[in-house]
């Protein structure tokens, strides 16, 4: 699992949790993911929801996992103040491990955590000329996958729908070069488009099934709060599970390009092992270099 530390933003004084291997050299190339949490959550629930940090010795990741700030709106990416904080722990990690050393530059996001992403990487200079890839983590595709009727928190018997702020989607970030992931449960969306527009922008092959991953263990987290009223599309108990994977082969310079659809699953239920660490195969199979080609 690495080791693990509490990274301290000095200029707004907030934490992050930083993963990063046991036994890193000095000068050895890293690949960094900046794990964004959703809307309502936390940063310890994205860290179990998304358990790449098991995985940082085996694939010599550098993993950052902030929080949202707890005042209103509740826990998600919209302030400024959120921009600035996340531009803050990149350039931490930039300078704790050296820009050098930067192999690949990842974003990870959870729900709208991938919105925050997708937001990001359309209309935010600095994290357009840095990452390398984005995964989506039920966040959004870029070549919208249809939401299942009805998706959506489930409301408590006998209770009004809260009042939620409206999050207007991102723009297509079409001025962006980066490598995408789209990862989501089966119950999330009507059906998974056998085409990506963004697999079209570099030039890829037709989508190719790869062998499912199947997993005999649950993963480690759930919705606990709505698990009594809860639906197959908001997410039940973790549990085993089969993906299925797809990918768009030959794109230009390498770029990494494909779908992961989680049968059975629906929003919340954590990732399990093995799906946690394809996901992670793919992202460090991904060209890198913008951190290292910036200028010094």
């Amino acid at each position: 699992m690495g080791r693990s530390e509490t990274l301290i933003d000095e200029r707004t004084n907030r934490k992050c949790y930083l993963h990063f291997p046991d036994d890193l050299g000095p000068d050895e190339p890293v690949t960094f993911v900046l794990s964004l949490h959703g809307g309502g959550s936390v940063g310890a629930w994205q860290r179990s929801y998304f358990p790449a940090v098991d995985y940082v010795d085996k694939y010599r990741l550098v993993i950052a996992i902030p929080s949202a700030k707890t005042t209103e709106p509740s826990r998600r990416w919209v302030s400024e103040a959120d921009d600035d904080h996340l531009r803050n722990i990149v350039e931490m990690v930039f300078e704790r491990f050296g820009t050098k050393n930067i192999r690949a530059f990842w974003l990870a996001g959870h729900s709208q955590g991938g919105m925050t992403s997708n937001r990001l990487l359309a209309t935010d200079d600095y994290f357009q000329s840095r990452v390398d890839g984005w995964l989506s983590l039920s966040g959004g595709r870029l070549g919208r996958a249809e939401r299942a009727p009805g998706m959506g928190a489930p409301i408590k018997p006998g209770t009004e729908a809260p009042a939620r702020p409206r999050i207007d989607p991102a723009p297509m970030p079409d001025t962006a070069d980066f490598s995408f992931i789209y990862a989501t449960g089966e119950h999330e969306i009507v059906a998974l488009p056998e085409t990506s527009p963004w697999a079209d922008k570099y030039g890829a092959g037709p989508r190719e099934r790869r062998p499912d991953v199947v997993d005999d263990e649950p993963g480690q987290i759930y919705d606990t709060g709505r698990q009594a009223y809860s639906t197959p599309g908001w997410g039940l108990l973790p549990r085993p599970g089969t993906a299925e994977v797809y990918v768009y082969p030959n794109a230009r310079d390498g770029r990494v390009i494909a779908d992961v659809v989680r049968i059975d699953k629906g929003h919340t239920e954590g990732l399990e092992p093995h799906i946690t660490e394809e996901l992670i195969k793919l992202i460090v199979s991904a060209p890198g270099g913008k951190v290292q080609a910036l200028p010094s």
